[in-house]
């Protein structure tokens, strides 16, 4: 068993971010709106903050209270979008009821949608035309990639089908030729299907859920989960339970969750990049 260590490759990712701003004379700039009052976003929004500085990324914060309009934002997004200094756009979830998310998200300019939420990245990703991967499926690609994991022929089972991490996944894995099931709370048989899995990613908010019967030996197994019981951080795998039977497995803390950021930031450094080779694309 060897455990994928997140923290290790999320600060090797930054080594290169850093190195590539400073490489091409980039100042990259992410828009963060923060449209709620949550602690927990909050806490969110200040870990962006302190890592867009460790790279040289500068995080921009524009907080929005249950008081503004509608269309305050939409202004501020479309400003946003023109916006010559500002390479990625992200809306910190959730925001306030009131307003409509997908369609917030949906009028960020698809060159700085660095989340990868809107619909015209989703539509990309379904085609095989990735503009921007959202962060924490990129994260998982890179984990695998980082430890030499191959992926095109296995056999990859998915618990979970949210728009954040279970179906940009699943696309981005049949797009490298995985082969790729995808389970959700529905699903009858579970223990048969996860049992089939070469790569199992598991994404359900249930703490500890996933024990030896799950899996068959030797599978790959990627913990998304993050609970707290009985006062301690959890994933949604049982990992005391189950390391023994893993060829590889993430912890929680220190597997996912560090890459989540980094490859925010990383989607960032690409915006930029990108803006640059435009420009000078132009003046040739």
């Amino acid at each position: 068993m060897q455990i994928i260590d997140g923290k290790k490759i999320a600060s090797e990712i930054k080594s290169e971010i850093k190195a590539e701003i400073t490489k091409y004379h980039l100042k990259p700039t992410l828009a963060v709106l923060l449209i709620n009052d949550l602690e927990e976003s909050a806490i969110y929004v200040r870990n962006k903050v302190k890592a867009g500085k460790e790279v040289g990324i500068d995080v921009q914060v524009i907080n929005f209270t249950e008081d503004n309009t509608e269309e305050e934002i939409v202004n501020c997004i479309n400003k946003l979008n023109k916006a010559e200094d500002i390479d990625g756009i992200i809306i910190q979830s959730p925001i306030y009821t009131k307003f409509n998310e997908a369609y917030l998200s949906s009028l960020i300019a698809k060159e700085k949608d660095v989340d990868g939420f809107g619909l015209m990245n989703m539509g990309y990703l379904a085609t095989n035309q990735t503009q921007f991967l959202s962060a924490t499926p990129y994260g998982i690609i890179k984990m695998l990639e980082k430890e030499n994991i191959t992926i095109p022929g296995k056999h990859a089972v998915i618990i979970g089908r949210s728009n954040i991490v279970g179906r940009p996944l699943a696309l981005a894995l049949l797009n490298r030729d995985a082969t790729v099931t995808i389970a959700h709370s529905k699903t009858k048989n579970l223990q048969e299907i996860t049992k089939m899995a070469d790569i199992l990613i598991v994404a359900i908010g249930k703490p500890c859920f996933i024990t030896q019967e799950y899996l068959k030996k030797d599978a790959i197994v990627i913990d998304v989960g993050i609970n707290r019981l009985n006062g301690k951080l959890c994933g949604d795998v049982d990992f005391e339970n189950v390391k023994d039977m893993c060829s590889y497995i993430t912890p929680v803390p220190g597997g996912v969750g560090p890459m989540t950021v980094t490859m925010l930031l990383y989607n960032v450094l690409t915006s930029a990049k990108r803006k640059e080779e435009k420009k000078n694309g132009q003046k040739n």
